[in-house]
């Protein structure tokens, strides 16, 4: 009898703080890796690995969590609008500010803030939300329309922030775009079809109902290895990986506020936190490379870390009520 209590205990506790556990796997397998030598070799094998298999999880989890909304539940909200003048307002301003002075000592840390700003919705979102109560469709709803508008606003402003030769408007918004879209919206489409031309199957995949928050455990666990990996071997001076770990914070607190307390207004607390907090890291660190300073990109590794352990709370407390 003490056997089976403590293994419930133990069960409820790797529920609980599941993203916790992954975050910290996460950091102690690179670190072992990076400290046995005899491993080395293997490097660019596993790195390959994990590069196939994490959208591939990604993939899955999202093509069970669309398994659950319904089509007509993907209509626009009046939250979002509200959300995406926030957001854009709070990528545009700043980067009008570092055109206007491009010779500011700290302007990575301002393109570390404009980078989390703009950076879109989590694909994973909806399965947080799900976990917390929220709104599935509505957050899945915002994740499209943001996704979109950082497609626009990122080929306008960065081109005037760091001119790169061959970079236009359209092809840079092609990149964002097909960098995100299929991953968003080929299990979104199969998940519908699924629904209508095989409903049993499409019932049987909807009991694994936690299946999809356990997938994306994973592949938050292989996402913080391949953050450490860049953080442990940069060439950042310190003082910039501080501050950006600093920026990447007091975006991350400050979008999970503000969705509240907008979505708060609409019935909508929990959906629009999660819409404006939890983010697409890995797009954020791909930005960074690609059209800002790459240095930049070390803060949506920081920011990854934050939210998560920010959800891991969450749920925390949602498993207490």
């Amino acid at each position: 009898m003490e056997t089976k209590h403590l293994t419930e205990k133990f069960i409820g506790f790797v529920k609980t703080w599941t993203l916790v556990i992954s975050i910290l796997t996460g950091i102690t397998l690179y670190i072992i890796y990076d400290n046995i030598p005899a491993l080395a070799p293997a490097g660019p094998y596993l790195k390959k690995t994990v590069e196939i298999l994490q959208p591939l999880l990604i993939f899955v989890m999202l093509f069970l969590t669309f398994c659950r909304i319904e089509p007509k539940d993907l209509k626009p909200r009046k939250w979002h609008m509200v959300l995406l003048l926030i957001q854009a307002a709070g990528f545009i301003i700043p980067a009008l500010a570092i055109i206007l002075f491009p010779d500011f000592h700290w302007k990575v840390l301002i393109e570390g803030f404009i980078l989390c700003m703009i950076c879109p919705t989590a694909t994973a979102a909806a399965v947080v939300t799900g976990k917390l109560g929220g709104d599935m469709a509505g957050i899945t709803a915002y994740t499209i329309l943001i996704n979109l508008t950082a497609s626009v606003l990122v080929p306008v402003f960065v081109p005037f922030i760091h001119p790169a030769e061959g970079i236009s408007f359209f092809t840079a918004s092609s990149m964002i775009m097909a960098k995100v879209f299929p991953m968003l919206i080929a299990p979104c489409l199969l998940a519908f079809l699924s629904r209508y031309l095989t409903p049993g199957f499409h019932a049987w995949i909807c009991r694994f109902k936690d299946l999809p928050f356990y997938l994306w455990a994973f592949a938050l666990m292989l996402a913080i290895l391949m953050t450490t990996r860049s953080i442990v071997h940069s060439t950042v001076p310190a003082i910039y990986q501080a501050g950006l770990a600093i920026v990447a914070l007091i975006c991350c607190a400050i979008q999970f506020l503000v969705g509240k307390k907008t979505g708060g207004k609409y019935s909508a607390t929990i959906t629009a936190g999660q819409a404006m907090g939890q983010k697409n890291t890995v797009l954020a660190i791909w930005m960074g490379y690609t059209f800002m300073t790459p240095v930049t990109s070390i803060a949506g590794g920081f920011y990854s870390i934050w939210q998560n352990i920010y959800n891991s709370y969450q749920l925390y407390k949602a498993g207490k009520h």
